[in-house]
């Protein structure tokens, strides 16, 4: 039996491997900027997932009708102002229902739309829903054939139009050339019924996000040994021509056994798809806490630094509790990825090695040429971190500016001549200015030197 993610709620199983990043934009401003798979905008309010939920609740005598209507509008009015909910939780909210009757009809809710799909694809066993997204259903299922159980995530029939399957079709393809441990793997992708489906390995554990929202902070060489493993899976998918896009703690998946899984290729391109690339120029495709500069921009040339950029995003959540930019609006958050300089992680946790904290900084560069150069390097890296080691390929960064200012500053002081009871060389004033000239000029040519290999 495959292991895969085990999905504590139906939010967090959307936006993991379920694919609930895939195919959902959301226009941020006049720059034209879209922003698929947000955190938290897999919710399902006014879905039909909360209307069948709540008429089993009124069928049963839980709530009234016009309960139920009242709830429904709410969620909508939320959804509107970007403060997404599901009906559940505004009735646990407004006390209208106990958690145990909640939670009974929603299991029964979720079996029932179970053994509805089990019609829809031949040779599986629906089990249960695992999440929904903007843009599929993710289902448990036991594959007949093998004994074994698997994710299927579900397209509906309202979003088969060619491009939402065109898409579809593409995460399943890009994750099937993918074959590595460290990946969530792909077995089949197909049409049954006017359903388009995806069989994918079903991952029992939680998520990376699981884990930072009930520990806040993970332990230093946790995190290391699971951004060691997700760097692994993305030398293998650059390798082979991938960058995936979207990495986030969101889509990492753990096995009950410590593996790290990473999941939902949905944004994933061919870095020789030059077409797709100038189709999607201007437009950010990723997540907004955890997306590279260069996605932000809307670059044509997006590629493995990009993929590093987002895990250096997720590695600094890990170990400091905080995503490395904070701001009210996504449009704020993406400027500060643009502009704002970096907290460093150890000033946060100081618990964390400078070691650990110099490969977050160089993963984290603004600009693609301070970060790694590929992912090899920064296996590397955390390995020698891992040993006790000093990284190779991370360096602090010269503050050549400062340098420049301190040593213009000197240069426009005084020099001091002390006088002392001494008939030698240095007793002699042109001797000391001279000696002070010549070594104003050795450290001018030292930071020229430095400034032009800054370049």
């Amino acid at each position: 039996m495959a292991d895969a993610p085990n999905h504590p709620t139906p939010a967090d199983a959307a936006d993991t491997a379920t694919g609930g990043s895939s195919g959902s934009r959301a226009d941020l401003g006049p720059g034209g900027t879209s922003l698929p798979g947000q955190p938290g905008d897999a919710t399902r309010a006014g879905t039909g997932f909360d209307t069948a939920l709540g008429k089993l609740l009124v069928e049963r005598g839980v709530i009234q009708q016009s309960a139920l209507e009242e709830c429904l509008r709410e969620l909508r009015v939320r959804a509107a102002d970007n403060k997404p909910s599901s009906l559940q939780d505004l009735l646990a909210e407004r006390k209208l229902a106990s958690s145990d009757q909640i939670d009974k009809a929603r299991a029964d809710t979720e079996a029932a739309e179970a053994t509805r799909a089990s019609t829809k694809i031949p040779g599986y066993q629906m089990l249960r829903k695992l999440g929904q997204g903007a843009m599929a259903k993710v289902y448990l299922a036991r594959q007949k054939s093998l004994d074994r159980l698997v994710a299927i995530k579900v397209l509906p029939p309202k979003l088969t139009t060619d491009n939402f399957v065109a898409r579809f079709q593409k995460e399943g393809r890009a994750a099937a050339s993918l074959s590595h441990n460290n990946i969530v793997a792909a077995y089949e992708i197909g049409e049954a019924n006017g359903y388009h489906y995806f069989v994918m390995e079903y991952v029992d554990g939680d998520t990376v996000y699981d884990r930072i929202v009930a520990r806040k902070r993970l332990p230093e060489r946790e995190a290391l040994e699971i951004i060691r493993q997700i760097a692994s899976a993305l030398e293998h998918a650059h390798e082979r021509g991938f960058v995936h896009r979207d990495i986030k703690p969101r889509n990492i998946m753990m096995t009950r056994s410590g593996v790290a899984k990473l999941a939902d290729l949905g944004l994933a391109r061919s870095i020789s798809d030059r077409e797709l690339a100038e189709s999607e120029a201007g437009r950010a495709y990723g997540t907004p806490f955890y997306i590279s500069p260069e996605q932000i921009q809307g670059k044509v040339d997006i590629g493995p630094p990009a993929d590093i950029y987002g895990l250096g995003a997720t590695f600094y959540h890990m170990v400091t509790g905080r995503v490395p930019y904070e701001a009210k609006t996504q449009s704020e958050v993406m400027q500060k990825h643009l502009r704002a300089p970096l907290v460093p992680p150890d000033h946060l946790n100081p618990q964390i090695s400078a070691g650990t904290a110099l490969v977050i900084e160089t993963m984290l560069a603004k600009d693609v040429r301070d970060r790694y150069r590929n992912a090899r390097d920064l296996i590397k890296d955390i390995d020698l971190v891992l040993a006790g080691q000093d990284p190779e390929f991370a360096k602090p960064a010269l503050d050549i500016g400062a340098i420049a200012t301190a040593v213009q500053a000197s240069a426009q002081e005084p020099v001091e001549i002390v006088r002392r009871n001494s008939d030698g060389p240095l007793s002699n004033p042109l001797v000391l200015s001279l000696i002070a000239f010549l070594t104003m000029s050795v450290v001018g040519n030292i930071v020229l030197v430095l400034l032009l290999l800054a370049k």
